[in-house]
């Protein structure tokens, strides 16, 4: 493996180890029962005040919600995507090794986000229709963040238009962006619900996009290899 390789895969376990020493802080320093119904929160200090900073909008907390809908769009379209492809050359093994890569991917951002509703670090700050809810990580954000990055990658692989790939990139970024900024001052998320957020789809998507590329290689390999025979 090529250098820059080597170095991709290791800030991605580096982000996920740091995500790691994160949600054990989260649950080790400055606990206080100031959450909802007395429940504890880490951070506790800096939880409280940056949540008091903000309020809670739930308008916003409303729109993000729905705009969630768009990174499940994301993931439906690659999805079927891959059918095609599999329908159309009638098996599986020749779906592009990068749309299974993918799939694979998407599965296991929808894994972890059912182990953290299933096994909570925390509640939210407020009762969402008058129930408690897990709110580490914030899923919306976790959402975002891992799906958002690979639809501009697979349109800067696969689009030949500059124009596309432009604005594909701005829309990316600035729907990331509103989504993240939107989370976090609709008073919804403890501040370090979003940072759980950000360092765990950071290090999920460097590693996705490091394999992406790795196989790239290898099929050029391949092909330039047939090429010489």
């Amino acid at each position: 493996m090529k250098q820059p390789g080597k170095r991709g895969i290791l800030s991605g376990a580096a982000l996920i180890l740091t995500f790691i020493l994160w949600t054990i802080l989260i649950q080790t320093a400055d606990v206080q029962p100031v959450g909802v119904n007395g429940t504890n929160v880490g951070f506790a200090a800096v939880n409280t005040w940056f949540h008091r900073r903000t309020g809670v909008h739930m308008g916003i907390y409303t729109v993000t919600d729905w705009l969630g809908l768009v990174p499940i769009a994301v993931c439906i379209g690659f999805g079927l995507l891959g059918l095609t492809q599999w329908i159309r050359r009638k098996s599986i093994a020749k779906v592009d090794g990068d749309i299974l890569l993918l799939g694979g991917y998407y599965i296991l951002v929808i894994l972890g986000y059912l182990l953290f509703e299933m096994l909570p670090i925390n509640y939210r700050p407020v009762l969402i229709n008058g129930a408690m809810e897990a709110s580490y990580p914030s899923s919306t954000t976790l959402l975002v963040l891992s799906v958002m990055p690979t639809l501009l990658f697979q349109v800067n692989r696969r689009a030949k238009s500059q124009s596309v790939r432009k604005m594909t990139a701005a829309f990316v970024l600035l729907f990331s962006a509103f989504m993240v900024i939107g989370r976090l001052i609709s008073g919804v998320h403890w501040l370090t619900d979003i940072v759980g957020s950000v360092l765990l789809s950071a290090g999920l998507y460097v590693l996705y996009r490091c394999a992406a590329l790795a196989g790239n290689r290898e099929e050029n390999m391949e092909t330039s290899g047939d090429k010489d025979q």
